[in-house]
C-alpha cells in the first residue's frame, strides 16, 4: 500500500533561458520533513511553484492524494486549495490589524485557529497593524495566515534568508511544530545546512534543474554523491591517494571526510603546518598544509598559531 501524500512525477519546465527542470520525480509522506536544496538557479523556487500549482510544467504531473494538481493553464484561479506555498517575496495587506488579516484567511474553527496563533507565536500581535510589524514577525503572519487556509501541504521558499539569528531560532521553533502539533507537511528550501539538516527527515539536492542525490541528511552530508553536493553541506575534505595513505586508510581515496572527521594535534616533530585559523567562538576552522598536501579540521582549541607545527589523524569517533 502507498502511503504518500504528494507525488511529482517527471517534471520538466524550460524558459527562453534553458532548461529549468529535467524530469524530477519524488514522493513526500503525511507530515514528512522535506528540503530542496541546490545553488542559486538551481531550479527550486521553479519546482515549489508548480508543486502549489501556481507555474506550469511544460511535462510532468503533481498528483495530491491522488488528485492532479493543476497548473495556471487548467485553473481560473491559480494554486490549489491545499497546498500552500510563501514566496520569499510576500506581502501581507498594509494598514490593517493582524487579526483582520488572519480573519479575512480564516478556513478553519476557532479552536484550531487559537492553535495556529499559539503556534506561530503571534498573540502579543494580534492587535498590531502589518506596518508595525519587523520582518520576522511579519513571516509568521505569513504563515498563520496560510494555515488558516487549512492546507495539507505547506511549501517555504527560503524562510530564514533575511532573519538575524534571534529572529531565525523563533522561526524555527514555528516550522518545527506545524508538523507536529498541526498535522501539516512541510517542504523547505534553503541554501543553509545549519537550517535545513537538523530539521529535515529527506534532502532532495538539485543541480540545474535535476535531482543529483536524495537521502537523509546524514547520508548527503557524510556520503555526497560529488563535490557539488559535498560543498552545499558545509566544509570538507576530499581526500586523494597521498592523504589516504598518510592517514593508513587507502579506502578513502576518492571520498570526503568533514573537518570534524580529522584531529590535529600540536607536536613540535609534525609534519603538517597550521596556515590558517578561522575562530568560531566554540571551535576553530584550522587550515594545515603537508608539501602539496592541504586539509580543514574542526579544533577545540583556541590558541592555534599560524606556522606551528602538527600530527594530523583520523577522529576515533568518525562516520565513515
Amino acid at each position: 500500500m502507498n502511503n504518500s501524500l504528494l507525488k511529482a512525477h517527471q517534471i520538466s519546465k524550460s524558459t527562453e533561458f534553458g532548461k529549468v527542470l529535467s524530469k524530477v520525480s519524488f514522493e513526500i509522506k503525511p507530515r514528512e520533513h522535506v528540503v530542496v536544496a541546490g545553488e542559486t538557479g538551481s531550479g527550486k523556487s521553479t519546482l515549489l511553484r508548480i508543486i502549489a500549482g501556481l507555474e506550469q510544467p511544460d511535462s510532468g504531473t503533481v498528483i495530491l492524494n491522488d488528485e492532479p494538481v493543476r497548473g495556471p493553464a487548467d485553473n481560473l484561479v491559480p494554486g490549489h486549495p491545499h497546498i500552500a506555498y510563501l514566496s520569499q517575496h510576500f506581502e501581507l495587506p498594509k494598514f490593517l490589524r493582524v487579526e483582520q488579516v488572519l480573519e479575512y484567511a480564516r478556513a478553519v474553527s476557532e479552536t484550531n485557529r487559537q492553535r495556529i496563533i499559539s503556534v506561530c507565536k503571534i498573540r502579543h500581535l494580534l492587535a498590531r497593524k502589518t506596518d508595525q510589524l519587523s520582518g520576522g514577525e511579519k513571516q509568521r503572519i505569513a504563515i498563520a495566515r496560510l494555515l488558516l487556509t487549512h492546507p495539507q501541504v505547506l511549501l517555504l521558499d527560503e524562510p530564514y534568508s533575511h532573519l538575524d539569528a534571534g529572529l531565525k531560532a523563533t522561526l524555527k521553533e514555528v516550522v518545527e511544530q506545524i508538523g507536529a502539533k498541526l498535522g501539516v507537511t512541510c517542504v523547505l528550501v534553503s541554501h543553509h545546512p545549519e537550517d535545513t539538516l537538523p530539521w529535515a527527515d529527506r534532502v532532495l539536492v538539485l543541480r540545474k534543474g535535476v535531482i543529483v542525490q536524495r537521502g537523509t541528511p546524514q547520508e548527503v552530508y557524510h556520503q555526497p554523491k560529488n563535490e557539488y553536493v559535498a560543498q552545499l553541506f558545509g566544509e570538507y575534505n576530499l581526500i586523494d591517494g597521498s592523504l589516504a595513505r598518510l592517514l593508513g586508510k587507502s579506502n578513502l581515496k576518492g571520498k570526503f571526510v568533514r573537518p570534524e572527521q580529522l584531529n590535529l594535534v600540536e607536536k613540535k616533530t609534525g609534519k603538517w603546518i597550521v596556515t590558517g585559523i578561522e575562530y568560531f567562538g566554540s571551535y576553530c576552522l584550522v587550515s594545515a598544509q603537508y608539501k602539496a598536501l592541504q586539509v580543514k579540521v574542526f579544533s577545540l582549541k583556541a590558541g592555534w598559531k599560524a606556522g606551528e607545527s602538527a600530527e594530523l589523524t583520523l577522529s576515533k569517533s568518525r562516520l565513515l
